[in-house]
């Protein structure tokens, strides 16, 4: 057997050994999952990290049931009425919302499909509606991304390309738009003030990386400026979107396993990922007249779709 399929299958087995446990040790599991998690393990782990789904084994399926149960009581609540009993507010919010959902990851056709765009609207405007602190905010649509295709994929087998949403029953629909809704709300509590008025979180990061990248890269820090490079003008949206419209979306679910891993300090490796990101494109590629050789240069104006 080759050395890499016998260390995946000892990962696998500590992977099953820690969630078959009575009560799941989340440190061990954390620990383990920052590696990378199994893609057939992925969905119970990820609700384990987020603190979705209890460790207790005995409760799990009893608090799951619950939360799957107050998503389906929201849709009629709050999605599926008319303007007329919306506020204005509301009105703007779901507007909003329909601009942005064919705009969600565009290069992937997946989530072009009717009913999936459909699931992304239903999902972001139940979250802003039940979060009126920070509404909804360009940006959160991507975040939710991740969580529907791992929570899709205990009930589709294949690349994503083959998944056809229409096949699915109403019922596996909603289970799925309310796990991805509960999972996507326990990451945004951690980063709320990414999303409240003027994003103070995500200017504070932008702020922390300029001063990371000035003292472990002077020269490219130094270059930067000299070319009136702004981080905010390029890093914004990186933390913005947690990189997901930065790198091809089939690695996305693999770096997340890391992500949720960090638990409180998932700001602080968000922090150096994308110190490590910049360098990596910028580090002995500039040419004669200060740009890279290799065409990268961060956007020096916001994108159109996050103004």
């Amino acid at each position: 057997m080759p050395e890499s399929r016998s260390l995946d299958t000892a990962r696998v087995a500590k992977f099953k050994k820690e969630l078959s446990a009575p009560a799941v040790d989340l440190d061990a599991l954390r620990e383990l999952s920052w590696s990378g998690v199994p893609p057939n393990l992925r969905p119970t782990v990820w609700r384990l990290l987020l603190g979705y789904a209890p460790p207790n084994a005995d409760r799990r399926e009893t608090v799951l049931a619950r939360k799957r149960q107050e998503y389906r009581e929201w849709v009629p609540q709050y999605y599926d009425i008319p303007n007329e009993d919306r506020s204005d507010d509301e009105i703007h919010t779901l507007r909003q919302i329909s601009v942005d959902c064919p705009r969600t990851v565009p290069d992937v056709p997946f989530f072009q499909q009717t009913l999936m765009q459909t699931a992304i609207e239903r999902v972001l405007y139940i979250w802003a509606i039940r979060h009126p602190a920070s509404g909804y905010v360009q940006g959160i649509n991507d975040l939710l991304t991740p969580f529907l295709t791992v929570f899709l994929s205990e009930v589709f087998e294949g690349d994503i390309d083959t998944w056809v949403v229409s096949k699915l029953s109403e019922d596996t629909l909603l289970q799925v738009e309310a796990d991805s809704y509960w999972c996507l709300s326990k990451l945004l509590d951690g980063i709320q003030d990414h999303y409240t008025f003027a994003q103070p979180g995500i200017q504070r990061l932008v702020f922390r990386l300029k001063e990371l990248v000035r003292r472990i890269d002077e020269p490219v820090s130094r270059h930067m400026e000299e070319h009136h490079l702004e981080f905010l003008q390029f890093a914004f949206r990186w933390f913005n979107c947690l990189l997901i419209r930065e790198i091809p979306f089939s690695i996305v679910g693999r770096l997340w396993d890391t992500y949720l891993s960090e638990g409180d300090g998932f700001a602080e490796f968000l922090v150096y990922l994308c110190a490590s990101f910049l360098l990596t494109v910028m580090v002995g590629t500039t040419s004669a007249n200060g740009f890279p050789r290799n065409g990268f240069i961060p956007a020096t104006r916001p994108n159109k779709e996050m103004e």
